[in-house]
């Protein structure tokens, strides 16, 4: 099944997300969310710290699945998909990018960027040199060799990024990717980030904090109390 709008790669409806705690006690954290995002689309989501916004890229992302309601990516419910299916699923067309850079301590650079391919059983030469193509363009041709603790928190997330498009993915996904980086790095990670996912054609979505960042997507929505809450206009005056 496809959706109606070819130019649609998501679309997400009515999902609530809540969590279980003590016996008759739950806390809903999504609240009846309603979402499409078109492909190549740049989306900023923000919020305060507690609105949701992790919960719903997780979602999104088929890390979590919702309580209530279904999403969609590429015609495909992967709010229905179980085990192995949904991994494969999600090796393949999304990529992740997180606030902590979750590099494997013990690969260098370049095998941390080549790991979702290994998983994915890709050709190692051709992962080889996709590898190190992603490293080029985020500036660390030099640096491939290196091990995480060998490089600056900057250079882990640009490790962390080229690894998100290695399996040429549909849409990547990032959370607070630059929240642990100071104003320098951080603006020169989201200049690459910018770069590349336009230069791909890549679905972005990006959760953050920062206002001056959201303005430059292509489209925002804020997060509050686990609901969408304001409008683009809004934002943006």
């Amino acid at each position: 099944m496809t959706d109606v709008n070819a130019n649609v790669l998501l679309t997400a409806h009515n999902i609530h997300k809540r969590y279980s705690m003590e016996k008759d006690h739950a806390i809903e954290v999504l609240k009846g969310i309603d979402l499409t995002i078109q492909r190549g689309e740049i989306l900023a989501v923000i919020g305060h710290s507690g609105a949701g916004k992790s919960t719903l890229l997780h979602v999104l992302g088929a890390l979590d699945r919702p309580t209530e309601g279904e999403v969609r990516i590429d015609g495909q419910a992967v709010s229905e998909m179980n085990g192995d299916t949904l991994a494969r699923f999600r090796n393949r067309t999304i990529g992740f990018i997180f606030q902590f850079h979750h590099l494997l301590p013990e690969f260098s650079a370049l095998e941390n960027v080549m790991m979702p391919g290994l998983i994915g059983n890709m050709n190692r030469k051709e992962l080889m040199q996709r590898a190190e193509s992603l490293l080029d363009k985020v500036g660390l041709k030099d640096r491939m060799t290196h091990r995480p603790t060998e490089l600056s928190g900057g250079e882990q997330q640009r490790v962390a990024f080229a690894r998100s498009m290695i399996n040429d993915p549909l849409m990547v996904l990032a959370d607070e990717p630059s929240g642990n980086l100071d104003l320098h790095n951080s603006q020169a990670l989201h200049e690459l980030m910018w770069e590349l996912v336009r230069e791909q054609q890549k679905t972005f979505v990006v959760v953050t904090h920062d206002r001056e960042l959201a303005k430059r997507a292509d489209r925002s929505i804020v997060l509050l109390d686990g609901k969408i809450d304001e409008p683009l206009s809004t934002l943006r005056s």
